[in-house]
């Protein structure tokens, strides 16, 4: 795996699909782009919560290091994972995106941070803070195992998921 410091190369999902066939999978479920950056790729950290925001802050709060975090929200309509406070800290501390199986909110600042999110949908109420949740653990999203250290392709075309930085 490559270093999570070093420069990350521009990766077309369309591209990581046709040079690895079957050897990515692809998440294939509704995403919308709310973050200033629209492509992005980084190594994995994963959340499992229900409507606790509790554990976002908390993985935030780390430097990212490039890294993307991917939460899996169980795809909750019923209030926010993230919203501006949070992208904000996740775009100071070097983060490269969030994706949430869920909602956002404050989308008119997530599109200020430099920093790429995607989610299925937006939603104005905030989540509770039961420090509930389950950190860095293999996570299913859309049918797609996803698990710590795997690699996360993101931009206007899906969201790819690879066990290693795909070299084209």
């Amino acid at each position: 795996m490559a270093s999570r410091t070093a420069k990350i190369p521009k990766l077309a999902t369309a591209d990581v699909c046709d040079a690895s066939g079957r050897a990515v999978d692809v998440i294939a479920l509704p995403w919308r782009d709310y973050g200033k950056r629209l492509d992005f790729a980084g190594p994995v950290s994963t959340l499992k919560t229900i409507d606790d925001n509790t554990h976002v802050r908390t993985l935030l709060e780390e430097q990212g290091e490039g890294r993307v975090l991917i939460i899996d929200g169980a795809g909750s309509m019923r209030s926010a994972l993230v919203g501006g406070n949070l992208a904000a800290l996740a775009s100071q501390n070097g983060w490269a995106g969030i994706i949430v199986n869920g909602c956002v909110r404050d989308i008119h600042e997530l599109i200020d941070e430099d920093i790429g999110i995607k989610a299925l949908a937006t939603c104005p109420r905030k989540s509770i803070k039961n420090n509930q949740g389950d950190i860095n653990i293999p996570i299913s999203i859309g049918g797609v195992i996803v698990k710590p250290g795997f690699w996360i392709i993101a931009d206007g075309d899906g969201v790819v998921v690879s066990p290693e930085l795909p070299s084209l």
